[in-house]
C-alpha cells in the first residue's frame, strides 16, 4: 500500500445499507435544488447523495449523522486513520479466502474493542454477509449469516482511498446524534435531506433495525414537525420515505410537492420481493 495513491473515481458508498440511495441518484437529481448553502443529512446510512454531492461540489460545506454508532465510527476512521484500516481489512481478506466459512461465523462472534477492528469487523461483515444486509438483533447482536460471494472485494482500497480524501478536503461535520440535533443549525437557503427508516407498508414490512430500536409514527410526526419548521425559516428540505397514507397525510399542507418515483429494492432477504416498487419525494421549494 503506496503512501502516493492517484484517484481514479469519485467516492460511493463503502457499506451495503437497507434503504441505500445509490441507484436512486439520477431519480434525486432531478428534484435537488440549483442552489443551495450548507448540506445537512442526519439519516447518513451508506451516504449515497452525500458522495454524489461531493463529487459534484468540491467545496461542500455539510453536516452529517446518524444514530448507528459503529456506522459513524466508520466514517470517522476513514477519514483519520485509513492506513491501519486497510491493513486490518487486508489481514480479515487473508483469513476469509483461506477458509470463508469457518472464518466468517468466527469474526461474527467477536466483539473487538479497539476502533480499528470495530470497523474492520463491520466492513468485513457487510461485504460478506448474506445480501450485505445490516441487522441486529434485540440485544444489539449483528445476526445474519454467511453470504454466497465468489470473490467479495473486502478491502475496497481504492475507493476507502477515495472517500478518505473527500472527506479530508471538504468541510463535513459527521456526528452521531438525533436528527433535530443534525439540523438545528440550519439556515435559510440551506439544504436538508431527511431519509429515516420508512414507515412499513404493511405489518410484515417492519424492518428498522438498524440501530437496535424504531423509527415509529411518534418519531415520523417529530421529523414533520421539524421539516415544517426547517420549511418556515427558508430552508430546502427534500425527504425520502414509503408511499403510505401515514407519509402523505404528515405532508399535506400546501407547503409541500410529493412525487412518486420507482424504486427497486435489491437488499430484501426475499428474493419474491425484490421488485420495484414506488416511494415517496416530498419537497418544499
Amino acid at each position: 500500500m503506496s503512501q502516493q495513491y492517484q484517484l481514479t473515481a469519485s467516492p460511493k458508498p463503502f457499506v451495503k445499507w437497507a434503504g441505500g440511495k445509490r441507484q436512486l441518484i439520477p431519480q434525486i437529481e432531478k428534484h435537488l435544488p440549483e442552489k443551495f448553502g450548507s448540506y445537512f443529512e442526519p439519516f447518513l446510512g451508506g451516504g449515497a447523495l452525500l458522495f454524489h454531492l461531493l463529487s459534484e461540489n468540491k467545496n461542500l460545506k455539510g453536516y452529517v449523522s446518524d444514530l448507528n454508532s459503529d456506522l459513524i465510527l466508520s466514517y470517522v476512521t476513514i477519514r483519520d486513520n485509513l492506513s491501519s484500516l486497510l491493513k486490518s481489512l487486508q489481514k480479515h481478506s487473508d483469513n476469509y479466502f483461506s477458509d470463508s466459512k469457518s472464518y466468517y461465523y468466527s469474526v461474527r462472534e467477536s466483539n473487538p474493542k479497539s476502533q480499528i477492528e470495530k470497523v474492520s469487523r463491520l466492513l468485513f461483515m457487510n461485504r460478506t454477509c448474506f445480501n450485505g444486509l445490516y441487522r441486529v438483533n434485540s440485544k444489539g447482536k449483528f445476526n445474519v449469516p454467511l453470504g454466497r460471494y465468489s470473490n467479495p472485494n473486502i478491502v475496497q482500497e481504492e475507493n476507502l482511498r477515495s472517500v478518505n480524501q473527500f472527506l479530508n478536503h471538504n468541510k463535513i461535520i459527521i456526528k452521531c446524534q438525533d436528527f433535530s440535533s443534525t439540523v438545528e443549525k440550519a439556515k435559510k437557503g440551506d439544504f436538508v435531506y431527511f431519509d429515516p427508516p420508512y414507515q412499513p407498508v404493511s405489518k410484515t414490512a417492519n424492518f428498522t433495525s438498524y440501530t437496535n430500536g424504531n423509527f415509529g409514527l411518534n418519531d415520523l410526526k417529530r421529523l414533520a414537525k421539524v421539516s415544517n419548521e426547517l420549511a418556515k425559516k427558508g430552508v430546502n428540505v427534500l425527504l425520502s420515505n414509503s408511499s403510505t397514507k401515514q407519509v402523505r397525510e404528515l405532508f399535506s399542507s400546501k407547503a409541500w410537492e410529493i412525487f412518486e418515483i420507482q424504486a427497486n429494492r435489491a437488499i430484501n432477504s426475499d428474493s419474491n420481493n425484490r421488485t420495484g416498487h414506488s416511494e415517496l419525494l416530498i419537497k418544499n421549494y
